[in-house]
């Protein structure tokens, strides 16, 4: 028996593939950062004092009520009052503005030195994890005799060679962040150097700088940038050091570390001396780790959530 053309199988339809699903936008990207950045309450605490530091830093000289070099012998050793909140040291200089202008150069610090050890340290890195061989093992080397030091006695080494400065400061603070970022940027290129894009780029030709600075420096950004955040704190901590030792900003020049220094002698009849600048390098410290943490959390969710 046979079928009759209308009662004969109709052939299936050909399966249609989904369409392509679009890569996220920079757009879309930023709000999902700002999206967990907004769960964590702590990374957002951390991100908005962070911002203030930021900006008193910028506007410090323009917000400062008084000349923060210039004494007042009949207002030394005031405590905190309406004229001057927050007291006043033993040459009568009022401790908001030196705090304010201090936060600059905490921050000049905290930022230059980054920078500084930014630039030296990620080609380093780049080079060690790519290459291997004499040029790991050379940078290797380098970096365990520095870590050999702690980082604040190499950072007081440099420091006193080279002599006291804020300028110096930011240098011997800045070599001292070298070795750990090196670290960080060789693990980074060992792990992406061994996955199938950057296997792919080679096989089309691509030199050794197209993968370094085209596949493999783009996708070691996130964990750089965590790196960032918490050097930032590491180095705000060292110029205090280095300025409390007498060698970072040399009085009469505010710094957060020179104000603890001057208030040894007067600890117990006049605490706001301390009290406030250690209060400020506290929550400055405080604020850009918690900024890092969230930065680290958005940057890779899961690894931030384990």
């Amino acid at each position: 028996m046979t079928l009759s053309p209308s009662t004969a199988a109709a052939p299936a339809p050909a399966a249609t593939a989904p369409p392509a699903s679009r890569p996220p936008t920079r757009a879309a990207r930023l709000a999902t950062s700002l999206r967990r950045l907004r769960r964590n309450r702590l990374a957002l605490v951390g991100a908005v004092l962070s911002a203030v530091f930021v900006l008193v830093a910028l506007v410090a000289p323009l917000i400062a009520p008084y000349d923060p070099a210039l004494p007042d012998f009949d207002a030394a050793l005031r405590e905190p009052s309406w004229s001057h909140w927050l007291g006043t040291d033993d040459l009568g200089r009022d401790q908001l503005s030196r705090v304010l202008v201090g936060v600059t150069a905490s921050m000049q610090v905290g930022v230059l030195a980054v920078l500084l050890a930014f630039v030296v340290a990620v080609p380093l890195g780049l080079v060690a994890g790519y290459y291997g061989k004499f040029a790991d093992t050379a940078v290797s080397r380098l970096t365990d005799t520095m870590l050999a030091f702690p980082f604040l006695v190499l950072a007081v080494g440099l420091a006193a060679v080279m002599g006291p400065s804020l300028e110096n400061a930011t240098i011997a603070i800045g070599i001292s962040q070298i070795p750990g970022i090196v670290r960080v940027t060789r693990a980074e290129t060992l792990r992406l150097k061994h996955l199938d894009y950057v296997g792919a780029a080679t096989a089309n030709g691509g030199g050794d700088g197209v993968i370094l600075f085209r596949h493999i420096l783009p996708n070691a950004t996130s964990t750089l940038i965590v790196q960032a955040t918490v050097g930032i704190p590491s180095a705000i901590i060292g110029e205090a050091v280095l300025s409390f030792l007498g060698l970072g900003v040399q009085p009469p020049s505010p710094s957060l570390g020179v104000m603890l220094s001057s208030a040894q002698p007067f600890i117990a009849d006049a605490p706001w001396m301390a009290v406030f600048p250690g209060l400020v390098i506290v929550l400055a410290t405080l604020a850009f780790n918690l900024l890092g943490d969230g930065v680290r959390d958005i940057l890779d969710p899961r690894g931030g959530s384990r």
